[in-house]
Formats: C-alpha cells, sequence, structure tokens
C-alpha cells in the first residue's frame, strides 16, 4: 500500500506543474512591488492577464505570455478612478485621452455637477460605439432634470413637476446611471431647495445610486452646504459625497476643520458620506461664478435684459465685486485667469491685467465692470485662486477623502485650462506622498482605486486580485511628478511606466500604443443587468 502510495504521488506531483507550464498570459508583469489597492502594505509578486481579466499573481516570471512587461524599481497598482471628470466633450475628439492615461488614470466618470446628457441612453449607445482608450460612466445631472422639466425659472417645483423629474431620474438608473449629481451652487440647480433633491435622489438610491454634489456654496456658507449634503443622503437614502471639497476665500479658510468634524459625526450615527478633492489651490469654472444665481434666471437672454436695467446691474455689479473680494476673486482681480474664451485676446490673462491694457486702474470695481462684458458675449471658463494649502492638506487627510481631477481631457495645446486635467493624481502621489508625507504610498492608491470603485459600487474593479479587470498602472514613486502649471498647462505627468485598461497596454514603456480598449460602465441600477 505504501508503495502505491509512493507510485500515485510520483505521478501526481508534476500534473500540476505541467499545466502551469503549459499555461499561457496574454500579459505578464514581473518584478513589480504590488500595491493591491486595498490600502494593505505592498509585496512582491508578478501580475498574469487572460484576456480583460487578472488570472494570476505570483511568482510568474518564467510562465509564458504574448506580452512581458517589467516593472522592476516600481509599483504595479490598481487603475486609478476619476470619480469627478468632465471629459464628455473631449473624449471623441481625443479618444486616447492621454493626460488621463500619463497619470494612471484608467477610468472616468462623467455627468458632475448636476449637468449630464439627458436622455441618457442614445448618449451611451453613441459611447460604445466609439472606440476610447478609457473606460467612462455617468451619473445624472439634477440640473439637467430641473433643466428639462421647469426651464430657468427661479422658483419652486410643482408636485408634478418633480414627479416628471423623478421618473426621469427612474429612467436613467435604468439606462445605467451610477447616481444622481447635483450642481446646487449653480442654475437651475440653485433654485431648488433640498426638499425637492431629496425626493429625486430617493428614486436614485431605489435603483442603487448615490448622490455626489457641488454644494450649494464654497465659501463662507460651506459649514450650512455640507450639512445639506449630508442631510439629502441621510433622508433620502442613499450614499452621499461632497464633490472637489475645499474652501473657497481668505476670510474662510480654517473652516474645513468643522466640515471634516460634520462629516466624521455624520459617518458615526449612520450615514453613509465620502469625500473626493483635487489638489490645487485654484479652483476652475465659468466667469457666471462671480455673478449672483438670481440674475441668470431665464437664460442668457433675461440676464442681459438685467444688465440693461441700471438698478438691477448695480446689484450684479455689487455682488460680482464681493465675489473678487471675497470669495473666488482671492481678494485681487490677479488670481483670477482667463482659461478659454470666444473674445479673441483674453485667454491667458487674468482679470488685472486686462484692465491695466484697456488703461483701468486694476480694481475689483473696473474687474467686475469687465467681467460683465465678458459674460455679456458669452463668458469665459476661468480658474480662480483662492484655496488654502492647508485646508488642502486637511481635507486630504480625512480618512474617507479619495482623489478626483474635477479635470477633462482637453487638446493638447489649445486654451490655459486647470492644469488639474494633467496633473492630480500624479501631483498626489508626488508632492503629498513623497514630498509632504501627508499620506502614505499605500493609502493614497486605495483613495485612488478601491475607495471610489465601493463608491460606485464596481466590484470588479479597484483591486488587484485574480478574476478582477485587469486594469492596472506601473509607475515609479520616486519619479512620478505633475509637470503641468497654471500658466503652461499643456504638459503632461511623468513617472508612469505602463497602462493596462481592459487587459490591454494603452502605454508602454511610457510610450502611448494605438488601443483603444476602454468600455462604457454602467451602474448597479441598469436595466437587465
Amino acid at each position: 500500500m505504501a508503495s502505491m502510495r509512493a507510485i500515485l504521488l510520483g505521478l501526481l506531483l508534476p500534473f500540476p506543474c505541467l499545466l502551469w507550464a503549459q499555461a499561457r498570459f496574454d500579459v505578464v508583469i514581473t518584478g513589480g512591488r504590488i500595491l493591491d489597492g486595498s490600502g494593505n502594505p505592498w509585496f512582491y509578486a508578478d501580475v498574469g492577464i487572460k484576456g480583460d481579466t487578472i488570472a494570476a499573481i505570483g511568482n510568474l516570471r518564467d510562465a509564458p505570455a504574448k506580452v512581458k512587461l517589467n516593472a522592476e524599481g516600481a509599483v504595479v497598482a490598481p487603475g486609478f478612478i476619476d470619480i469627478h471628470n468632465h471629459g464628455i466633450g473631449g473624449i471623441f475628439k481625443n479618444p486616447h485621452a492621454e493626460n488621463l492615461i500619463r497619470q494612471g488614470v484608467t477610468t472616468v466618470i462623467e455627468g458632475n455637477d448636476g449637468s449630464s446628457p439627458l436622455p441618457l441612453a442614445p448618449f451611451l449607445s453613441k459611447l460604445s460605439d466609439a472606440q476610447i482608450a478609457v473606460n467612462f460612466g455617468l451619473f445624472v445631472g439634477h440640473g439637467t432634470l430641473r433643466r428639462t422639466v421647469i426651464g430657468m425659472e427661479n422658483r419652486r417645483a410643482t408636485e408634478e413637476e418633480i414627479r416628471k423629474m423623478k421618473e426621469l431620474a427612474r429612467q436613467a438608473m435604468l439606462d445605467g446611471a451610477f447616481g444622481l449629481s447635483t450642481g446646487l451652487f449653480y442654475v437651475p440647480g440653485n433654485y431648488a431647495p433640498t426638499e425637492e433633491v431629496i425626493e429625486i435622489a430617493k428614486v436614485v438610491g431605489q435603483h442603487g445610486g448615490m448622490h455626489i454634489s457641488h454644494m450649494r456654496d464654497e465659501a463662507a456658507d460651506i459649514v450650512n452646504s455640507v450639512r445639506e449634503t449630508i442631510r439629502i443622503g441621510e433622508e433620502g437614502g442613499l450614499p452621499t459625497q461632497v464633490s472637489h471639497h475645499k474652501v473657497i476665500g481668505a476670510k474662510n479658510w480654517g473652516l474645513s476643520s468643522e466640515t471634516i468634524r460634520l462629516v466624521a459625526e455624520a459617518r458615526a450615527r449612520g450615514v453613509d458620506v465620502t469625500i473626493d478633492q483635487y489638489p490645487y489651490t485654484a479652483s476652475s469654472t465659468g466667469t457666471g461664478a462671480l455673478f449672483p444665481q438670481w440674475s441668470m434666471a431665464g437664460g442668457q437672454k433675461a440676464l442681459l435684459e438685467r444688465l440693461d436695467a441700471p438698478e438691477q446691474r448695480a446689484r450684479i455689479r455689487q455682488a460680482i465685486i464681493t465675489n473678487i473680494l471675497e470669495n473666488r476673486g482671492g481678494g485681487d482681480p490677479k488670481n483670477i485667469f482667463l482659461a478659454s474664451c470666444k473674445e479673441p485676446g483674453l485667454t491667458g490673462k487674468n482679470l488685472a491685467q486686462i484692465a491695466v491694457e484697456r488703461k483701468l486702474e486694476p480694481t475689483a470695481e473696473n474687474a467686475a465692470d469687465i467681467a460683465i462684458e465678458i459674460q455679456k458675449k458669452g463668458g469665459c471658463s476661468a480658474v480662480y485662486h483662492a484655496i488654502s494649502e492647508d485646508d488642502i492638506a486637511r481635507i486630504m487627510a480625512y480618512p474617507f477623502t479619495m482623489v478626483a481631477s474635477d479635470g477633462g481631457i482637453p487638446t493638447f495645446g489649445e486654451d490655459v485650462p486647470h492644469p488639474r486635467s494633467y496633473g492630480a493624481f500624479a501631483r498626489v502621489l508626488g508632492r503629498y506622498v513623497r514630498e509632504k508625507k501627508v499620506l502614505t504610498l499605500e493609502d493614497a492608491v486605495r483613495r485612488m482605486s478601491s475607495l471610489p470603485a465601493q463608491r460606485l459600487k464596481l466590484f470588479d474593479r479597484g483591486l488587484l486580485r485574480p478574476g478582477m479587470k485587469a486594469d492596472i498602472v506601473v509607475f515609479d514613486p520616486e519619479k512620478i511628478v505633475d509637470k503641468a502649471e497654471f500658466l503652461h498647462p499643456h504638459q503632461y505627468a511623468e513617472g508612469v511606466r505602463h497602462v493596462l485598461v481592459n487587459g490591454q497596454v494603452v502605454l508602454q514603456d511610457a510610450r502611448m500604443t494605438k488601443a483603444l480598449p476602454g468600455r462604457v460602465l454602467y451602474g448597479p441600477g441598469r436595466q437587465g443587468r
């Protein structure tokens, strides 16, 4: 009997090894330190990929593969997920999304700040037919729902109008939205009371979605705005998130201590609330952000009529002056840079420069007049320098803050966009991990991968595990750096060696390939999922 066991053992022992030798991977990544996205410590291992899926993690150095990627001296991590992106306009024009791939971003989520395509199904179908390099998903925008049902009117919705918005939101969830985005700072979202948003949020929550918000105020009333965001989640019965959390205006700096306390207390009592953030001391939005929201009711034509009425123009002008001195202007017109304008000769200049060019003193009053003239011609996108480095670090240190760019997919060399489109993720890894040590490397990767994946219920992405989708970034933690600057933003991040999306190599040895393996990703409530 013993001899028979020995014979059987001798026959069986080589069999797994024989199977292993015959196994063939499409891609093997060798020699790197694995940061699996969970926040756990790194470990040495190789990653084997078959098709679009991680097939094995272990000692695969000698395993046969069609492609072998060297990761020695580098970190191998899950592809980064940008939960707050504005790439709808750029993805068709620039399908390789090189500005994102070179940061290690493999998935972007659009439809933020209360604005999205509607209905979603035709857009998602168009996107599915396109060839793109990154995965792409959408929220449905509350502002878009309101505009569709009510227009730009500054009033409460009727019960029937709320019913219509809820039905549109329900269909968007069935079409594949990940949740509801609100832009309560922007019009027409600003005209909605909290109760309206809660009613729509309830429908989204019933379909497994989340709520993500550009809050009503990120300056003097930021604390109440965080309370409102928490309330929407608590009473709406769904996860809720403070988008691109920041504190605008020097008079308000330090209020992040209070907002973080509110979030922590809410979580302690069972409210599922989290944060996302970009790591820059400047924000970016249209020049309309300087105007009081009431002045925008009815759209551009109505605004022009108000500006032609002396009393209303004076009220609008004073509100803009206050915004320049106390909020987005950071106390000086020189802090407001025009990123993209239809009117020639303005892009790349700040309001103080433009005033001087027009032989005016660079005062807030003159800057307000210039802003009015710009908005009358359709407005510009702008960059506003009015955020504190201390608030950035404090918000970033909170354990449930994830990284997001709030950027887009720009055309290289066109206009002067905020550098976050080119550098947000690399900047966290270079400046705030390696240099300032606000985060550990393991925790930073968690905030870029498994945390947003869990938030979105993307349970097949965000971690390096056999069976997960092979969205992977390989980067050098000692060299990764954001190169984009405010005056010279069109500079790609450096230090990312390889990037794979759905198992296909889109960046190899820091060179873009021609692969376009990105997919449309659908939310948890999609019909027939």
